[in-house]
């Protein structure tokens, strides 16, 4: 795309953009190609079908330029965006931390109908603070606590938490690690479940940028869950609920270490949209 002698309007550079990403497999590059020129000139998608004739100046064309080049290197479009929304709020992103599902959205939902009023919650390895914000929000009386290893990653979700106006109370530290002796009414957490030999074989945008150390479950995926599951029971409240996201196919394998403990009841699956059981739970007894 050179500007010399040329002018590009927004049709245009949208049409040579759809043709160059999908050149470099990205999927949907039209909707792709709209949502960086929305970020350029910082207008929504009617205002860029309202706008097919303007021509874009060359800051906005050397922007946008930037922007194409990062997302043909399959970069994901919410880093090069900085946000992603998540239960109908934005958050920033950026590489320091997992870009977050709608699939997710499941155990937040999960979360919020085993909560009361005053729960006192734990959200395990909080990321960009989507799960613990979106309950914080959801919940303005319970009090929503979140722990996260990577000190990038805890910087994120406290600048996410400040923009949304929320009370979560953060620890830098792994697991449990940050609360001897503490209990909880609910545990909840999405922890890394991809199994090491199968993250070589995802899409680029994951496989390439995402934060490994959020994605390694581990040689069968359940690495996390084998350490989560056993320690709760004793940092849960009795009839406390323990609420885990899980991947394709795992969900079996993790009600059974559930079961294993003998301290949880009403063990249950909840499915996304996709009709994949995405969340496995139980009760203390």
């Amino acid at each position: 795309m050179t500007s010399q002698n040329e002018t590009w309007t927004v049709l245009k550079v949208l049409t040579w953009t759809k043709g160059y990403l999908a050149e470099k497999g990205v999927e949907n590059a039209r909707l792709e190609a709209e949502w960086l020129l929305c970020g350029v000139l910082d207008l929504d998608r009617v205002g860029l079908y309202l706008n097919f004739d303007k021509p874009l100046t060359e800051p906005e064309l050397a922007r946008f330029r930037g922007m194409v080049a990062r997302r043909a290197r399959r970069e994901p479009l919410q880093y090069i965006l900085g946000s992603q929304e998540f239960m109908g709020i934005d958050f920033a992103v950026t590489p320091a931390v997992l870009i977050p599902r709608h699939d997710t959205e499941v155990l937040v939902t999960e979360t919020m109908q085993r909560a009361g009023e005053g729960s006192r919650i734990l959200d395990i390895g909080v990321g960009s603070g989507c799960i613990a914000i979106a309950l914080a929000r959801a919940l303005p009386r319970a009090e929503v606590i979140g722990v996260e290893a990577s000190p990038e990653a805890l910087s994120l979700a406290e600048k996410n938490a400040e923009t949304h106006g929320v009370r979560v109370t953060l620890f830098e530290g792994s697991l449990f690690e940050p609360f001897p002796g503490e209990r909880f009414d609910l545990i909840v957490s999405n922890p890394p479940y991809i199994p090491t030999a199968d993250l070589e074989t995802l899409q680029p945008e994951v496989r390439d940028f995402e934060p490994r150390q959020a994605l390694d479950g581990g040689t069968d995926g359940l690495d996390f869950y084998r350490i989560i599951i056993p320690a709760a029971p004793s940092h849960l409240n009795p009839g406390g609920w323990l609420l885990l996201e899980v991947g394709i196919g795992q969900s079996e394998q993790v009600q059974g270490l559930l079961q294993k403990t003998g301290s949880f009841t009403d063990i249950f699956t909840a499915k996304d949209p996709n009709d994949i059981e995405r969340v496995v739970g139980g009760r203390l007894m």
